[in-house]
């Protein structure tokens, strides 16, 4: 067994132990039988948000507006009140308007499966997009957010300056059996042990393998 495996098999083994759900917009997928319009609207919703109000907030969108034509019909100000209080709810709100439109005018109403005709609609960024791809079309992907990125870059994986970096360098040295699941890892354990801020070390579970790159105090 590898460090990679070893590593990936220890943070498995650290969640199993906490009894934590999975992500809020993995339930959603799961819950909308992995429609991909029910994804995207909720990743939009998650970003920055917390789990438990994606969930509340996703549901109450999707009852409302359950297509990309029902949204589009919708008020910029009513899609506010449904967001509510995700985070930067206004600009969302707008955002989601337009990606109705978009989906409308130029794919049928269907939520695109190619990686630049997602980056292409508003305020959908590579880890927004890796996300669709992953929980809607079953497709192989890497989520890097501020978790991932500070991770991988403190146990030495990569030495990247911007999460988009850290992307493409994961997807030179994970096998692919890690790439999914990668990102609800990461960030469950950069919430509760390897904070950006003082980490947890001596609770770490991967505490050998980790060279600490850039931590200048930890608990």
């Amino acid at each position: 067994m590898n460090t990679i495996d070893r590593i990936f098999g220890n943070l498995e083994n650290w969640r199993k132990s906490l009894g934590e759900k999975e992500p809020s917009v993995t339930t959603v997928a799961e819950q909308y039988t992995r429609n991909p319009w029910a994804v995207l609207a909720s990743t939009i919703v998650s970003l920055r948000t917390k789990d438990e109000v994606t969930l509340k907030v996703s549901k109450v969108l999707l009852e409302t507006a359950p297509t990309p034509a029902f949204l589009r019909n919708l008020e910029e100000k009513e899609i506010v009140r449904l967001i509510y209080p995700a985070g930067f709810y206004r600009t969302k709100a707008a955002n989601l308007k337009k990606i109705a439109a978009i989906l409308i005018e130029q794919y049928g109403g269907l939520v695109p499966s190619d990686m630049d005709a997602l980056l292409a609609l508003p305020g959908v960024g590579r880890k927004t997009a890796n996300l669709v791809l992953i929980e809607a079309f079953g497709r192989d992907g890497i989520c890097v957010d501020t978790h991932v990125h500070r991770i991988a870059n403190r146990i030495g994986w990569v030495s990247a300056a911007s999460p988009e970096q850290t992307e493409f360098a994961l997807r030179e040295i994970l096998p692919l059996k890690y790439w999914k699941g990668l990102n609800s890892l990461f960030v469950l354990y950069g919430q509760r042990i390897c904070g950006p801020i003082s980490p947890f070390c001596s609770k770490c579970v991967i505490a050998s393998f980790c060279p600490r790159r850039g931590v200048k105090k930890n608990r």
